[in-house]
């Protein structure tokens, strides 16, 4: 089979992982290397990094010959699909072919379970070695760990990316066991509790030594399929606060599932991706990481599921009137976090503009706020932003007018490597 023919495939493949951020990792220049992860390139973008940079990445399968029969899979053992393999050598190629087209700036490289986890794990970690030390390829690589893999492998994995990433997949136990009987909850988490560990000691020993060798620097992410099982939003939000506090990980990613299997088990083929529900787990997945709010505080037993009509920030605000209003002239950094429309760079900019003198509403637009949002839960020396005063539903009712007006039409899709721009 030609070289392009596999690349289309397992590029189209590898559309429905979702966890592919590049997010600041430095490698520093070394003589004779190419590729970087600090300088920006102009081409496609099919990623952001944490800084807000274009990052473009050929996010690619190593292969879709799976052994695992996972039920949700489009690449499961059983489903009638074309099969297809890259060499380490072809892949490694490749990706230096198109990096010096100016085609893509680093690598996304996951793969199906071909033979077992560690012989899929030995593939890409060739792919890397030839990348990394044979054509000196510096920029940015994340690859995906593949559960049940040695703890050897996952080490020479990590000293060779800049990210890994384990793939849950599945909110619960046992959704896993009736979805994916190949995978454990085990097995899934160990690798994540090694790279947690390896990743700390890494950094500890990089103090003493400078020229120590970096175990993925850039962290570890995952991703949970939402909409394919039955579990809650909030059994969703506390897993994800839970794998933040025990994991240390740097993103949780949320995919939507898209129904590509028939199976009496999951959605049918003609159920619609559930994208706003995505939406909202992403903006409270936010809130949990840097507004300072908890999992319970946004959902509970009598709300198990976030309004699709708000977002999370003023549903807790509406619910919660005792808290409001906030007075920006002296409240502090977390008290005016956990008001809708003022973000955390608005937030900070307050506490410096307000040092001057006292702040108006005019003021607080120059410095970021979103008054239509915020003018029902702030005040300016005592006086509320708004001139009216209006009722808890009424101030429901003006929200989700904004709401509205914000969503974009839900007409996007994901571009593969091949589609026609325009």
């Amino acid at each position: 089979m030609e070289l392009l023919d596999k690349l289309t495939i397992l590029t189209d493949a590898a559309k429905y992982d979702a966890a592919c951020t590049s997010s600041g990792a430095r490698r520093h220049h070394r003589e004779g290397m190419i590729g970087s992860t600090s300088s920006s390139i102009a081409g496609c973008c099919h990623t952001f990094s944490a800084d807000g940079r274009c990052v473009t990445l050929l996010k690619v399968l190593l292969s879709n010959d799976c052994c695992y029969e996972c039920k949700y899979c489009v690449n499961r053992r059983s489903n009638d699909v074309k099969r297809v393999s890259f060499t380490p050598r072809e892949l490694a190629e490749l990706t230096i072919g198109f990096y010096r087209r100016n085609y893509i700036e680093g690598l996304f490289l996951s793969s199906a379970v071909l033979g077992s986890p560690d012989h899929t794990t030995e593939l890409m970690i060739r792919a890397l070695s030839i990348l990394r030390n044979e054509y000196r390829f510096n920029g940015y690589i994340h690859a995906k760990t593949i559960p049940g893999a040695s703890p050897e492998l996952v080490t020479q994995l990590g000293l060779l990316a800049d990210r890994l990433s384990v793939n849950i997949e599945l909110p619960s136990e046992a959704s896993l066991k009736r979805l994916a009987p190949n995978k454990t909850r085990g097995a899934i988490l160990a690798p994540m509790r090694q790279i947690r560990d390896q990743a700390a000691e890494s950094k500890a020993e990089l103090v003493r030594y400078r020229s120590a060798p970096r175990f993925a620097p850039a962290g570890q992410s995952t991703q949970l399929i939402v909409g394919a099982t039955g579990e809650s939003d909030r059994h969703i939000l506390s897993l994800t606060e839970s794998l933040y506090d025990r994991y240390r990980l740097k993103r949780v990613f949320y995919s939507a599932y898209v129904p590509v299997v028939e199976n009496t088990l999951l959605p049918s083929l003609d159920t619609k991706p559930p994208l706003l529900r995505e939406h909202r787990l992403y903006q409270a997945d936010w809130l949990l990481r840097f507004y300072g709010f908890r999992a319970e505080e946004l959902l509970d037993e009598a709300q198990p599921d976030f309004d699709p009509l708000l977002d999370p920030k003023c549903c807790w605000a509406l619910r919660h009137p005792e808290f409001f209003p906030v007075e920006a002239n002296r409240s502090d950094y977390e008290s005016l976090l956990r008001v809708p429309g003022v973000g955390v760079v608005s937030a900070r900019r307050i506490l410096v503009a307000r040092r001057a003198g006292p702040l108006h509403a005019d003021d607080l637009r120059k410095l970021g706020v979103v008054m239509k949002r915020a003018q029902y839960f702030l005040t300016c020396g005592g006086r509320l932003a708004t001139p009216l005063r209006l009722s808890p539903a009424g101030v429901a009712a003006n929200l989700m007018a904004v709401e509205r007006a914000a969503l974009p039409p839900p007409a996007f899709e994901q571009l593969s490597l091949f589609d026609r721009a325009g």
